[in-house]
């Protein structure tokens, strides 16, 4: 027997070589952008004129989390490019999650300003029409971003399992986290901007998943300023770009966003479809599903 397995083996090796790799198309780019490296992942794998997903992962993650990465490379599989990029918070180069092991000085509109040197990125490269993709808070961030920046700009908008706020629970969870509250926290970074000190640093305060950490106050307000912005339902009425909401049936992360999508069930712009049994992160075969409606939705527009 095991003379047959050494023969076998050679044949095994060149079946192996003749088989795509997966994520073999995944390509790491940079772009340099206000003084900092940024980060993100490329599949390109039809001609780019014929349009590109630009990708954006969740709090503090990075553009090839597994959610991300396995969306990424399924879409791939739909023949459709993609460009999933990661937040820099500040960072140089960063990749990988945020491990708080450093001070946050990059705010919500920080992050949108780095989505809109890859819009132009992607321009440059000669990509057409630009879909944006956005998982949990980068769902919100992106649909604030469509809104705010560049709606004539964009073909489709979908949002996996986007993140809703409730300014009350959201205060009753952070003094509960870090026993203090909210309100105290939010008057300090008003008063360092007040003063012009925006470079003065909060410290070790309780920021996002983050226990203890040194975050700028402008960085601090945009993420904890109760303005419905944070509310991606909110943010979404009114919104023209063709707009599709993916709920998770057992989403535990945001559990409301079903109930609260039905405000918006007269949106001539937006639509939503539940995947049953999928979690928050989307995982295994769900991730299948996802690239399936993703691809569909892009196709009818």
């Amino acid at each position: 027997m095991s003379r047959n397995r050494k023969v076998a083996r050679p044949f095994i090796l060149a079946l192996l070589l003749c088989l795509p790799l997966v994520g073999q198309a995944v390509e790491r780019v940079t772009l340099e952008h206000d003084g900092l490296t940024l980060v993100g992942h490329l599949q390109s794998v039809a001609d780019p004129a014929e349009g590109v997903i630009l990708m954006l992962h969740g709090t503090l993650a990075h553009g090839r989390m597994e959610t991300m990465a396995t969306v990424q490379d399924l879409l791939a599989d739909h023949g459709l490019n993609s460009l999933s990029v990661n937040l820099s918070y500040g960072i140089d180069a960063r990749e990988g999650m945020f491990e708080c092991d450093r001070p946050i000085t990059h705010g919500v509109h920080d992050h949108f300003r780095e989505l809109d040197a890859w819009m132009g990125w992607l321009q440059s490269e000669g990509f057409g029409p630009v879909s944006l993709l956005g998982h949990s808070r980068g769902g919100n961030q992106l649909t604030r971003y469509a809104q705010e920046w560049v709606s004539d700009d964009i073909r489709t908008l979908v949002l996996v399992a986007p993140s809703t706020h409730e300014p009350e629970r959201a205060a009753e969870n952070y003094e509960a986290r870090s026993e203090m509250p909210l309100v105290a926290r939010l008057d300090q970074a008003r008063e360092l901007l007040r003063m012009d000190q925006q470079e003065t640093m909060l410290e070790d305060v309780r920021f996002l998943y983050c226990e203890s950490l040194d975050v700028s106050p402008r960085a601090f307000l945009g993420y904890y300023d109760p303005a419905e912005g944070h509310d991606t339902p909110t943010v979404l009425a009114g919104i023209e770009v063709p707009t599709l909401v993916v709920i998770g049936s057992e989403d535990d992360v945001v559990p409301d966003l079903p109930e609260r999508m039905t405000a918006l069930e007269d949106a001539d712009s937006v639509s939503t479809t539940t995947i049953d049994g999928a979690g928050h992160f989307f995982r295994d075969f769900f991730a299948d599903d996802v690239a399936s409606v993703v691809a569909d939705f892009v196709a009818e527009h």
